[in-house]
């Protein structure tokens, strides 16, 4: 999707799906001190005003911060209404954050970074932010989860029914205060450990979310996109190296950028290509683009960031095109080859890609705050029809399905998964799949978003277990996910 500030700030995310994994695929974490106490003079002003500023949760305090903390630079990125969304946000997935730490490294990093601990799940997030400018405002901000201090204890490892009773604590909590709408599913292998829904999946009518609601996935159906071409790969259709000149012809993109591009550039997301979710999109309506092709017109004149495979560029072109390269490869239509090879084989009877305009049961509605604090849902932001690089609707049990069917050999073979799921990209990213390894086992899946939208799955490919969080808030999936995270791998890692 074309991203406002909100996710430009909110992805300060970024550093959820990235940071942890370069730290793990990397090596050694990074060397780093911890000194409690809060800076004096202007940096201790400007981390004062941020944190009181979250903490606020209002609308004229947002407003304040930004015009009189912030440089021009930052300022200026997005509208007003959009930085009081995405600090409004914070303070809604952290319950408010509260000072600890100035941290420092080794070697040194150019960014001021301040340890905050999150009232809400008690989780260590990190500001890193530079002061710019002859009055030293706050530029280049960035917010994402941090490494406990060293000084702290570590947290005692729950056990397997202890983390349940303690998650579905903490989800009937934010159910309550409406903070979180949607649905969670904790397995492991076959077996529901815990499922829990609960929101609504329309504000207008006040029905209930349940269980088989079906919330939007935003970027996971990456995941589906990229099992079909290994599917197609091991039946011999294409190959991994193949210029995708193969199958992407001259309508979309000249030869002397497809003759360079590989199928696996476009997997790995190495292939110098951007979003087609841009100017013109904004411009056009939603109701043009329905199938693959429609898209053509978005894609036209896109050139290369950098030379294919030299480096990671996150692209929902590339994703797309892959849909390109299904329906050539399989004569197939893409959403007839999604639903025949990967939806029907792993029995996920409530996943598709939905066109909006039409009736569709259990489907649940997008929201989010508007600047009055009123809440306003996202049909008029969103695609009317998702397709190859994101946009369609599953279900917490089907997603649990999904994962299933892919560690039992249902949908690709176990030498096809172990290629999946294996760090190609450099920064955590193998074909399709996030992929972070732990001291807990390797964990893979993929998250999604979009302004009033939210979902996720990991798969913890050692121990069995399996996470899906959907939800139709913005940003309402990451937090529980994040935190569930840390409760499992803390059990896993003392084993």
């Amino acid at each position: 999707m074309k991203f406002s500030l909100v996710f430009s700030l909110f992805l300060f995310f970024l550093p959820f799906f990235q940071t942890p994994c370069l730290i793990a695929q990397g090596g050694q974490p990074p060397v780093f001190q911890d000194n409690t106490q809060k800076p004096s003079g202007i940096l201790g002003q400007r981390i004062d005003a941020l944190i009181s500023t979250i903490n606020a949760n209002t609308d004229d305090a947002v407003r304040t911060f930004i015009n009189h903390q912030t440089a021009d630079e930052f300022r200026n990125m997005g509208p007003m209404e959009d930085h009081i969304q995405a600090i409004r946000g914070t303070y809604q997935q952290t319950g408010g954050l509260d000072f600890y730490s100035m941290r420092t490294y080794t070697p040194d990093r150019d960014m001021h970074v301040v340890i905050v601990k999150d009232r809400l799940f008690g989780g260590w997030q990190s500001f890193s932010f530079v002061l710019s400018g002859p009055d030293q405002r706050i530029n280049r901000l960035n917010f994402g989860p941090a490494r406990p201090p060293a000084d702290v204890p570590a947290e005692k490892p729950l056990s397997e029914t202890e983390l349940i009773t303690v998650v579905k604590e903490k989800v009937d909590l934010l159910c309550k205060k409406d903070i979180f709408s949607g649905a969670v599913l904790i397995a492991k292998g076959d077996k529901v450990l815990y499922e829990r829904a609960c929101g609504e999946a329309n504000k207008a009518f006040h029905i209930a979310n349940n269980p088989d609601t079906r919330f939007n996935l935003g970027s996971m159906n990456k995941m589906f996109t990229s099992t079909a071409v290994v599917q197609l790969a091991e039946k011999g259709k294409l190959k991994y190296d193949d210029p995708i000149s193969l199958y992407v012809d001259e309508t979309w993109l000249p030869r002397s950028i497809t003759s360079r591009v590989t199928v696996q550039n476009l997997l790995t997301h190495m292939s110098g290509l951007g979003s087609y979710f841009n100017e013109t999109y904004d411009r056009t309506s939603r109701d043009l683009f329905r199938q693959v092709d429609d898209y053509k017109s978005l894609v036209q004149g896109d050139t290369l960031a950098f030379e294919p495979g030299s480096r990671f560029g996150y692209s929902n072109t590339g994703m797309l095109l892959l849909g390109v390269v299904i329906e050539k490869a399989s004569g197939e239509n893409y959403f007839d080859y999604i639903r025949k090879h990967i939806y029907e084989p792993a029995g996920m009877t409530r996943s598709d890609c939905y066109e909006l305009d039409r009736i569709n049961d259990n489907l649940a509605e997008g929201y989010l705050r508007a600047p009055d604090g009123a809440w306003k849902n996202n049909l008029y932001m969103h695609v009317l029809k998702g397709g190859p690089a994101g946009g369609g609707y599953s279900t917490v049990r089907d997603l649990h399905r999904y994962a299933r069917a892919m560690q039992t050999g249902k949908l690709v073979s176990a030498a096809s998964l172990e290629n999946m799921w294996t760090n190609h990209a450099g920064v955590g990213y193998g074909f399709g799949f996030n992929v972070m390894e732990t001291p807990g086992g390797k964990v893979t899946g993929h998250g999604g978003g979009f302004p009033g939208l939210n979902s996720n799955l990991e798969i913890y490919t050692s121990n069995g277990y399996i996470v899906a969080v959907m939800s139709n808030y913005d940003m309402g999936a990451e937090a529980i996910k994040s935190w569930i995270q840390r409760l499992i791998l803390q059990r896993l890692e003392v084993k």
